[in-house]
């Protein structure tokens, strides 16, 4: 007797499960607005050498002192980091000139001048973390991700030890806003049960046939955090009252879904008393029940080294975790480059926002007809190649280079979508929070050195971008190993695994599970109306 026949007999896909659906999916709109936060907590505006004063410039305007104290890029910009050791008054009569030597430039002495029109203060304004100290400005975010690296390890591991465990580790999700001034490693761990638990919640309460709508439905909601994120970021411009209004958006996540399904299941269509009678005759949910809890194998413990005890485990462990890896690591340097694409800051990401809408509602379609892995591996590669065209594209083409960082975002936001729908799909039942765990954690190592590969500008500018194109290429075409799981019954234990992903792996036909119209009372892996059929 497995959970997914039970919801074959009651109805897979009732109120309950909606209203389930809907709580779980509220947290979700307050993830973005703490994985995406660095883009303007940290922001970095234009800015230059601050100039002291000096008696010499007191007939000066503004532009002038500029003009003979700061050198400029080919394009007519001045330089952010460095200033000339003397004023070059000649420039004042032909700023055409050059410098009588190169030694006459410095790096800033004095401190920076920053352009506040966009935004009031961020923590790179406040501690001048640009020029030599732009490395640890970027490393903000990465501390957060490895917090978060930190949790996906320990919450995964909660997570398969136990129902109370479970349940616990999602509540703790609401502590999360409240550490956020605490960012680099509390605040990223404990978001990890809201960003990884709560999706796999509300899978594991649906039936087959809505696995996939409840997978893109709680995607959609992190959309809408990140438009929120855009909002609340254009309209609170100082980083400290932007953590305020970030940490004002408590999830409401109240009850536990235990608590939950105890209170309203009656009212929800759950599973009153009557419901046993109502069914057919044959049915009678507490034996259903009792049934499932001694089809369980005693004595079963796993952990992280059960994903690599077998052959097929360590096939999918392995290549699940190098997508994973491509995924957050292209996505998170898509989010974070939102000054790159010739677009306003806010509006980007608003934009970037509103497209992963309507990619999510393609991906549903895709996912259900041309199968998970075609579209996982495709949707990243084209992720990859949109990056590398940017490269190509000339810089004045502003609009050509934004609407292909648009459908670069939405194949990234389409790959991180099916990612998770996937991954829980390759996993059995016993071992899924384990392998979510495992996965997750690689892709916070992706999401970690994502910010940091910004600083390769200095070798090369366009090698970030290089970077982040050759990385969601190769690991989308690792996807093309992983079996196909459209269709396929859950596997509960490790053996139903080797056997279902063993076929698909073999063959490249999976195991797909049908309703069977003919019988009513089929028995065991049959037995609620339900019948395994190979597509061989």
């Amino acid at each position: 007797m497995k959970f997914e026949d039970l919801f074959l007999e009651i109805g897979g896909f009732g109120r309950f499960q909606i209203l389930v659906l809907f709580i779980l999916c509220l947290p979700r709109i307050n993830l973005p607005m703490h994985f995406l936060l660095h883009n303007f907590l940290a922001a970095t505006p234009p800015h230059h050498c601050a100039i002291p004063p000096q008696e010499a410039f007191e007939n000066l305007t503004t532009e002038e002192v500029l003009l003979i104290s700061i050198p400029r890029d080919p394009d007519g910009t001045f330089r952010s980091c460095e200033m000339f050791s003397q004023p070059q008054f000649q420039l004042l009569l032909n700023s055409s000139l050059q410098p009588e030597n190169s030694s006459t430039t410095q790096h800033c002495q004095h401190g920076w001048v920053y352009d506040h029109s966009q935004f009031t203060s961020t923590i790179a304004t406040q501690w001048d973390l640009v020029c030599e100290q732009r490395g640890l400005n970027q490393a903000t975010a990465t501390f957060f991700f490895i917090g978060v690296t930190i949790g996906a390890v320990i919450f995964g591991y909660l997570s398969d030890s136990g129902a109370f465990l479970e349940e616990n580790t999602r509540d703790v999700t609401s502590l999360c806003p409240c550490l956020k001034p605490c960012r680099p490693l509390p605040g990223g761990a404990l978001c990890v049960p809201a960003e990884r638990c709560l999706p796999l919640a509300g899978m594991e309460w649906v039936d087959i046939q809505h696995r996939t709508f409840s997978g893109i439905l709680t995607s959609i909601f992190w959309s809408i955090g990140n438009m929120l994120l855009a909002m609340v970021a254009y309209l609170v411009r100082e980083w400290h009252w932007l953590l305020v209004a970030n940490c004002s958006a408590v999830e409401t996540y109240g009850e536990s879904k235990v608590e939950l399904g105890k209170a309203k299941a009656p009212a929800c269509g759950g599973f009153p008393k009557s419901t046993a009678a109502e069914l057919s005759p044959p049915f009678h949910l507490p034996q259903a029940l009792r049934k499932m809890a001694t089809d369980k194998k005693p004595g079963g413990s796993y952990s992280y080294i059960s994903l690599f005890r077998t052959p097929v485990l360590r096939k999918i462990s392995l290549c699940s975790g190098a997508v994973w890896f491509g995924v957050a690591f292209s996505y998170y340097g898509m989010s974070m480059n939102l000054t790159g694409f010739g677009l306003n800051m806010y509006l980007s990401q608003f934009v970037f926002g509103v497209i992963e809408i309507p990619a999510k509602i393609i991906m549903y379609v895709l996912v259900n007809r041309v199968g998970r892995r075609q579209s996982q591996a495709w949707s990243l590669i084209l992720t990859g190649l949109c990056i590398g065209a940017n490269i190509i594209i000339p810089k004045p083409f502003t609009s050509l280079r934004s609407i292909v960082a648009i459908m670069g975002k939405g194949f990234s936001e389409s790959a991180f979508t099916t990612v998770f729908l996937y991954t829980s799909e390759l996993y059995p039942t016993v071992l899924r929070q384990n392998g979510m765990g495992y996965t997750s954690f690689v892709a916070r190592l992706g999401g970690a050195l994502a910010p940091l590969v910004f600083l390769l500008d200095e070798v090369w500018r366009s090698l970030p971008e290089v970077t982040y194109c050759g990385v969601a290429v190769c690991c989308g075409s690792v996807a093309f190993l992983l079996p196909e799981t459209l269709n396929v019954c859950l596997p509960e234990g490790i053996e139903d695994q080797k056997t279902h992903a063993g076929i698909s792996l073999r063959m490249g036909k999976p195991q797909v599970c049908v309703p069977n119209p003919q019988r009513r009372k089929p028995d065991f892996a049959d037995y609620f109306n339900v019948v395994c059929v190979s597509t061989l």
